[in-house]
């Protein structure tokens, strides 16, 4: 069975996760303008970035779902926590729908795939919604038994699963506490809850489900997949690496995803990094070789 039923309470969180911080976006620019924003806010928002946002793509993508390295109790711990400060779910029902994506890639099965209703172009603009944002709205949950059971079998991760509430109370107030107690005043705290609490949530949100949407529609496709995925660069920053898309879905499992000359991923400088430490080993580097039979032919 791939999916079961969200029950109520969860297809409302839902929608609450998604919807909250882009509102805050929307008000973000008039905010500004009639604020200001304080090099403190900006500090604030960037690292609290980089530490969710990294959750996600060396955490929840490239090692709890393609097993791309091995990690120490320690930092699989740590690496489960900063992704759920990312506001993108429970770690265990994030993977299980990730490897559901790879296992029906474009194809009847895939949760958020934009090619979904056709290829007309009000059928794309359909598929884009649906695959950027539309299928966190509906009920469908991914059976995480089917495609994540080594998660549930992990008694750490299922604390952490179980704690995703209490993470996402503490990745919007943690920003404004840390606000508060540098600047010594609620108003210091109350800037730093909206741009490096809501609006940093936001545009994480957005990047990420750009590569589900944008990277599937977009872009170069130098590697022979067995769908649609494209490496779109102007994401490469901002995505940590994970826009390199379609290298990735020629090679699932490598640790790095922008294999090409001057493909920026800062993903895989972060799991390089955490190898030197040897906080983490056996890491699945692509190999030119395997890459060489992907290339598609001039």
């Amino acid at each position: 069975m791939l999916a079961g039923r969200k029950s109520g309470t969860e297809a409302f969180l839902v929608k609450l996760f998604a919807v909250v911080p882009l509102v805050a976006v929307a008000a973000a620019v008039p905010l500004a303008w009639g604020w200001g924003l304080s090099w403190l806010d900006i500090g604030l928002a960037a690292a609290f970035y980089c530490v969710s946002g990294l959750g996600i793509t060396v955490g929840f993508h490239r090692y709890f779902t393609h097993g791309s390295f091995r990690a120490r109790r320690g930092l699989r711990i740590a690496l489960a926590v900063a992704g759920s400060m990312a506001m993108q779910g429970p770690v265990i029902d994030w993977v299980a729908d990730h490897r559901r994506h790879h296992a029906y890639s474009d194809r009847d099965g895939d949760p958020h795939s934009p090619w979904r209703f056709g290829t007309s172009p009000a059928a794309l603009a359909k598929g884009f919604w649906h695959a950027h944002m539309g299928w966190l709205f509906g009920r469908d949950r991914t059976n995480p038994r089917r495609f994540a059971p080594d998660l549930l079998d992990d008694t750490d991760l299922r604390t952490i699963d179980r704690l995703f509430p209490v993470l996402t109370v503490g990745t919007l107030l943690l920003p404004a506490l840390l606000g508060g107690l540098i600047t010594m005043s609620w108003w210091g705290a109350l800037t730093a809850f909206f741009w490096a609490g809501l609006v940093r949530v936001a545009v994480l949100h957005h990047v990420t489900w750009s590569v589900n949407s944008l990277c599937h529609l977009i872009g170069e496709r130098p590697f022979e997949a067995r769908d649609r995925s494209a490496n779109f660069w102007p994401l490469a920053i901002a995505s940590f690496g994970e826009s390199w898309h379609n290298s990735h879905h020629a090679d699932p499992t490598g640790a790095r995803h922008g294999v090409g000359r001057g493909q920026l991923d800062i993903s895989a400088r972060l799991i390089w990094m955490f190898e030197k430490f040897r906080w983490a080993s056996h890491v699945r580097w692509p190999r030119p070789e395997r890459l060489a039979r992907k290339l598609k032919a001039a």
